[in-house]
């Protein structure tokens, strides 16, 4: 049996509770819930108290001796960080596309020469799941080592049935051996397969009529996603494959206006998704109606920054009442980062979010992205014990000192899995979910 864990007198302990529930948008998004000198007690998996570390002294006056003790002394705590937005799992690398952009070419450019989704399709294709496996398996170990315990994963490297299923599959094995949480988004509709070309309508019918069924079937993915965007899908089709999800119980999520105006975050307020993603060129009209819906705007800076766009206008979503959360957008051709608080740094330089709302943005808004904040985001009585220790005081720290990896620990279901002198072997946690 594992001994409790009592981290105490944190400098600053960022709980993100809130009277508020569902997602944060406007003056909630500053909520934090600090307490100085914070204290938390974890046992089985858990959080069973939280407060300052007087309280908590009271509290387990007659079990101090049974627990490890962390002395979080001139440190900032949070929860562990949520990345909503990701295609983690995918084969081979696009360096060169990376050098191409430098010369001038553009993300579309890239894709119509055989570039971009497609040959990360290709590699995908041709990698097994065992080399999936090793592949996002580092990625998840830098993740956590950047303080990120709950990742969403997409597939939409495959566009055939084969390796769609593929890369699910790949997210459930490593739901079993790996710390992190990974939440599964069925993304077929990533683009229009080459052999496909001119018969896009045909591939929308094979999406729905003969992938989605078997997705749902094997239990492989909670999120249906879309890419609409000019050239990829229309709107019109963006709404069928969100509709024909939802008849398989996928709750929809929609990759919307990264390129230009297209009406994607109106479909996504119109089809209740539950985030829209990206939002670089959306509408002031679909604006609005995401705020009135509820849907979450999933901004991803450093995807912006990579191809040297204009970021999204986060700091107008929030004042008109949007709920934001930010993501890495962790992929091989336009963000190969898993660095969350990057992520979190830019969205305080490029959108113009506070450094609070850019906490609540990367935990517990994201976590409202893909459903579940009743789990985690938030450190509460009751929820994952998972917990970041980072080696500044406060959170305007944090986001103040940009480009650098703070985090000093990180707890995932109460078990050590990161600190700053020992690299933990993930594989031997296996069982800890």
């Amino acid at each position: 049996m594992t001994k409790p864990i009592w981290i105490k007198h944190a400098a600053q302990l960022a709980t993100l509770t809130s009277d508020r529930k569902g997602p944060r948008s406007k003056e909630a998004m500053s909520e934090l819930g600090l307490i100085e000198d914070g204290s938390i007690w974890m046992e089985s998996g858990l959080i069973q108290a939280i407060g300052t570390t007087k309280e908590l002294e009271e509290l387990y006056a007659d079990r101090m001796h049974e627990a490890e003790v962390f002395d979080a002394t001139g440190h900032l705590v949070t929860p562990g960080l949520v990345d909503p937005h990701t295609h983690v799992v995918y084969g081979g690398s696009r360096e060169r596309e990376f050098e191409m952009r430098l010369e001038g070419a553009t993300y579309m450019d890239i894709m119509n020469a055989g570039g971009g989704i497609h040959a990360t399709t290709r590699m995908t294709r041709e990698a097994s799941e065992e080399e999936l496996m090793e592949q996002t398996m580092r990625r998840l170990d830098s993740f956590l080592a950047h303080g990120v315990t709950t990742v969403e994963g997409k597939s939409g490297y495959g566009m055939n049935l084969e390796t769609e299923l593929k890369q699910l599959r790949v997210m459930k094995k490593l739901q079993e051996v790996h710390p992190i949480d990974l939440v599964p988004t069925f993304m077929g509709a990533h683009a229009v397969p080459k052999d496909y070309k001119g018969r896009e309508d045909e591939f929308v019918d094979h999406l729905i009529n003969d992938m989605l069924p078997i997705v749902s079937e094997e239990k492989l993915a909670e999120f249906n996603d879309v890419f609409c965007e000019k050239g990829v899908f229309t709107p019109e089709q963006s709404e069928r494959i969100l509709k024909a999800g939802k008849k398989y119980g996928l709750i929809p999520k929609i990759h919307a206006d990264e390129i230009e105006p297209y009406g994607g975050a109106e479909l996504a307020a119109k089809i209740g998704a539950i985030s829209a993603e990206h939002l670089l060129k959306a509408s002031d009209e679909g604006i609005t109606a995401m705020a009135k819906s509820g849907t979450i705007a999933c901004l991803l800076p450093a995807t912006a920054l990579y191809l040297r766009e204009e970021a999204a206008p986060g700091r107008r979503m929030v004042d008109e009442g949007v709920a934001v959360a930010i993501s890495t957008d962790c992929n091989p051709g336009s963000s190969p980062t898993t660095s969350m608080p990057l992520v979190m740094n830019l969205a305080c330089i490029s959108m113009r979010l506070t450094p609070a709302e850019a906490l609540t943005a990367a935990t517990y808004n994201a976590a409202c992205a893909i459903n579940r904040q009743e789990s985690v985001g938030s450190l509460e009585v009751g929820k994952q014990a998972d917990v970041v220790l980072w080696n500044v005081e406060n959170y305007q720290e944090l986001q103040y000192l940009f480009g650098v990896n703070h985090v000093k620990s990180v707890w995932k279901n109460g078990v050590q899995v990161v600190n700053d002198k020992v690299k933990t072997d993930f594989k031997s946690l296996t069982g800890n979910h």
